[in-house]
C-alpha cells in the first residue's frame, strides 16, 4: 500500500522518512554534549558574500571538501544581484550546516512529528531550485502541469523528500551545490531580471499572474530560508546540535 501523502510547497507530496519512535527524547549526556555554532561561525554566515566557499564538516569528516554552492563566476557582481546571490548563499549554508557530521542514516532518519528528514530536506530545496531556474531559462512548460500529474509523477516528487536506498548525504549535497551553481551563474548573466513569464497552471497560482526573474529569486531565497528552519529543528531534535545559540 503507497504511503499517504500531503501536499506541501507548490504541490510537492510529502512521504514519511524513515521513523524513530516518537517520545524518544536526547538524555541529558547528549543534550550536554551538543553542537553549538560558534559566534564566529554566526558572524560569518551573516556577512557571508557569494563568493565564499564554505567547507560543510559532513564532508570533511570524509576528508572532502563540499563544491561551493555560492559562487558566481563574476566576482565584480555589485548591486541587486549581489544582494539577491548573498542573501541566497546566507541561507543555502545555514542549510547545508544542519547536515554536519551526520551519518547517511542519520540524515534519512525522521526525527519530529514531522514527516521530514535533513537528506530529503537537501533533495527537496535543490529540486525547487532547479525548477524555479529551469522556469526562467526555457518556459512555464519546464515545470509542467499540476492537473496532469500522474501517480508515477506524484511517487516522484514524493521521493525528493526521502533519502533512498543507494544515495548518500555527500551526493545529495553535491548535487545541491551543482544546482546552485548554475543558477548563480543565471543571475550573473541575465541580462534582465524584469523579464517575466506566466506562471504554470496550478491551483496554488493565480490564474495568469506572472512573474519576473526577480521574483523567481525571492521566492527561492524565501523557500531556502524557510527549509533552513525546518532543517534547524529536524537536527535538533536528532542530537541536540543547533545552528545558532
Amino acid at each position: 500500500m503507497a504511503p499517504s501523502v500531503a501536499f506541501h510547497d507548490h504541490g510537492a507530496a510529502v512521504p514519511a522518512c524513515r521513523n524513530r519512535p516518537i517520545g524518544t527524547g536526547l538524555s541529558e549526556p547528549a543534550r550536554g554534549n551538543q553542537l553549538v555554532e560558534t559566534e564566529q561561525h554566526r558572524r560569518k554566515a551573516e556577512t557571508m558574500t557569494v563568493d565564499e566557499t564554505p567547507r560543510d564538516p559532513a564532508g570533511a569528516a570524509e576528508g572532502a571538501a563540499v563544491p561551493a554552492q555560492a559562487q558566481a563566476p563574476a566576482q565584480d557582481l555589485a548591486g541587486e544581484r549581489a544582494d539577491l546571490l548573498a542573501m541566497l548563499a546566507k541561507h543555502r549554508h545555514f542549510l547545508r550546516f544542519t547536515t554536519r557530521d551526520l551519518t547517511d542514516e542519520q540524515a534519512g532518519r525522521r526525527t519530529t512529528a514531522s514527516e521530514l528528514c535533513l537528506g530529503g530536506l537537501i533533495k527537496h530545496v535543490a529540486s525547487v531550485e532547479r525548477g524555479w531556474a529551469d522556469f526562467i531559462v526555457e518556459s512555464p512548460a519546464a515545470m509542467g502541469d499540476a492537473s496532469d500529474m500522474t501517480e508515477a509523477d506524484l511517487a516522484r516528487r514524493a521521493d525528493e523528500f526521502r533519502l533512498l536506498p543507494g544515495e548518500t548525504l555527500a551526493g545529495v549535497l553535491a548535487d545541491y551545490a551543482e544546482v546552485a551553481r548554475r543558477t548563480d551563474d543565471l543571475v550573473a548573466t541575465l541580462p534582465d531580471l524584469n523579464a517575466s513569464r506566466p506562471l504554470p497552471i496550478a491551483p496554488w497560482f493565480e490564474p495568469g499572474a506572472r512573474w519576473s526573474a526577480r521574483r523567481v529569486l525571492m521566492h527561492i531565497i524565501a523557500e531556502t530560508a524557510q527549509h533552513a528552519g525546518h532543517a534547524d529543528i529536524l537536527r535538533e531534535s536528532l542530537d541536540g546540535a543547533k545552528t545558532m545559540g
